[in-house]
């Protein structure tokens, strides 16, 4: 009698333990704001997790690449959809009066560019919406807008896209993007972290080489182009830890088949967080990631904006061990016009977006890439 009477007991125990656990874990992967934090081992559904996550305050859909007219002139492009949430739940708890519960009050940010590549000239335009019938993203796929601008998957159950843009009446494109490698997902364990908190990171979500074919309007002249993009995916509820301004990021797309992702998360006194990575991914699509110890981001070239004031090191050397090779190399990234900065004026902080070319030690180019500065012109900290 007595060995049952403390099995019995063992048992409430257990019980008491699991159920504690379970009434604690939702609030463990919520921010006091009532946000979700990415979460190890989340399984994605798709398509279904191309669309939008409202239970995150923020969220992006980041298309780069770069064109080319059949006579060998190479554009760069870059639209981005920005989800963020305009209600946040109070510290408590409570929802604010006169607001709805968070995820379905949302505010939608688009940036839109374009490098000229005959002028050199760069184009860019902002736009920020309400949720409604001019800015959207569905919960079930692929399918953001804002205004004219779009990007949607081309078929139920498909991985191919359309994307469309514009710059006022001075520019204008409508493309098709078809992945030449699985979907990646950065990060350990689905989960992407950019500083100590949990809180600061995301789910991220990457087609790393995607074939564009479609047309391109530059004033009044159109032309058919080809060429390579990039798409990000990521969702959170805070990219930035406590201590840090902003971060320098790349995307490379190299000849030889393979991609490489990096970002330098850079804190107020200027220092690299550990928290920053590198990342190969193999013409098969694995992913190896390495660690900030692993590389070094070295500035070797800056460009000052004279409208913003900002000093932005816009021509950068990546050095990293090749894993095909396990040989260290250096990668250049040589912009291909030094003005590509996006003013910032509706987003609130201005920010360099470029296309580049990827140079080796000698000189000789082997890929192209895309290379994002932010926090030059002002911290990034309480904004993301």
């Amino acid at each position: 009698m007595a060995q049952a009477k403390s099995l019995a007991r063992f048992l409430v125990l257990v019980f008491l333990y699991w159920f504690r656990c379970r009434a604690a874990d939702p609030i463990e992967w919520m921010t006091e704001e009532g946000f979700a934090i990415p979460r190890p081992g989340t399984k994605f559904n798709f398509p279904r997790d191309h669309g939008s996550h409202p239970d995150f305050a923020i969220e992006w859909w980041y298309v780069t690449g770069h064109l080319f007219e059949s006579n060998g002139v190479h554009h760069g492009f870059q639209v981005t959809f920005f989800r963020k949430s305009a209600q946040r739940l109070a510290a408590g708890g409570g929802v604010p009066e006169g607001t709805t519960f968070f995820g379905l009050e949302q505010l939608y940010l688009g940036h839109t560019a374009l490098l000229d590549g005959t002028t050199r000239r760069f184009m860019s335009q902002e736009r920020l919406n309400r949720a409604g019938w001019d800015a959207n993203a569905s919960l079930e796929g692929l399918e953001v807008h804002n205004g004219n601008w779009s990007l949607r998957a081309s078929n139920t159950g498909s991985d191919s896209m359309e994307l469309k843009g514009s710059i006022r009446n001075e520019a204008r494109f409508a493309l098709s993007l078809t992945p030449r490698k699985p979907l990646v997902i950065f990060g350990t364990n689905g989960v992407s972290r950019k500083a100590r908190e949990p809180s600061a990171a995301s789910h991220y979500l990457t087609y790393s080489r995607l074939l564009v074919e479609g047309t391109l309007r530059v004033g009044n002249r159109d032309t058919r182009v080809t060429g390579l993009a990039w798409m990000d995916h990521e969702f959170s509820s805070s990219q930035l830890g406590s201590d840090q301004v902003g971060w320098d990021w790349a995307c490379l797309q190299l000849k030889d088949g393979r991609e490489v992702m990096a970002y330098r998360m850079r804190r107020a006194d200027g220092t690299t967080d550990p928290f920053s990575t590198l990342a190969w991914i193999d013409a098969a699509g694995l992913v190896l990631h390495a660690s900030s110890s692993e590389f070094t981001w070295s500035p070797i070239g800056h460009w000052r904006s004279p409208s913003s004031g900002a000093d932005y090191p816009a021509e950068v050397t990546i050095t990293c061990r090749d894993p095909a090779t396990g040989v260290s190399r250096s990668l250049r990234l040589k912009p291909l016009a030094p003005n590509q900065e996006l003013d910032g004026g509706l987003g609130g902080i201005p920010y360099w977006e470029g296309a580049c070319q990827v140079l080796d030690e000698s000189g000789t180019e082997i890929g192209q890439s895309f290379l994002e500065l932010t926090g030059y012109a002002g911290s990034m900290k309480g904004r993301l």
